[in-house]
C-alpha cells in the first residue's frame, strides 16, 4: 500500500474527514469529528511509514504479541491506539482490516445522531 492507496481507501469510508489539526506534516483522518487514522507524511517520503489506528484494547495486546510492525501507540493513548509499521510483517490486507476496525470502533462510539447523519449524507 502506498499514501495514495491508503488516501484513497481511508475517504471511501462513510462521512470521513482529512485534516492537519497538529501541523503540516500529520494527515489525521476523522469521521464525526474524531480520529480513527493518523500517519506522518514525512515518514511517508523516508520510506518509514507507519499508522496510528485505534484497536480494542484486548486485541491491540493479541497484535501487539503476534506482530513484529505493531506497537503500542506513538503519542497516542498506548490502551486504545497502536502504530502499525509498513513494510514489515503486515500485509496491505491485514492493514485494510486494521483501518477498517478502528473506523469501525469511532464511528460506534459517536452518537446515535451523528451515525445517522453520515448515513444519511451517503444515500
Amino acid at each position: 500500500m502506498n499514501i495514495e492507496q491508503l488516501y484513497d481507501f481511508c475517504l471511501t469510508k462513510k462521512g470521513v474527514t482529512e485534516h492537519f489539526p497538529f501541523d503540516e506534516d500529520t494527515l489525521v483522518f476523522k469521521v464525526g469529528g474524531k480520529m480513527f487514522c493518523l500517519t506522518s507524511l514525512k515518514d511517508w517520503e523516508s520510506g518509514t511509514p507507519s499508522l496510528n489506528l485505534k484497536c480494542d484494547p484486548e486485541r491491540a495486546l493479541e497484535l501487539r504479541a503476534e506482530y513484529d510492525a505493531i506497537n503500542p501507540g506513538y503519542h497516542m493513548s498506548k490502551i486504545h491506539w497502536n502504530t502499525v509499521a509498513f513494510h514489515s510483517d503486515v500485509d496491505d490486507k491485514m492493514m485494510r482490516e486494521l483501518i477498517n476496525h478502528s473506523y469501525e470502533l469511532v464511528f460506534k462510539s459517536l452518537t446515535k445522531k451523528i451515525q445517522n447523519e453520515i448515513l444519511e449524507l451517503e444515500n
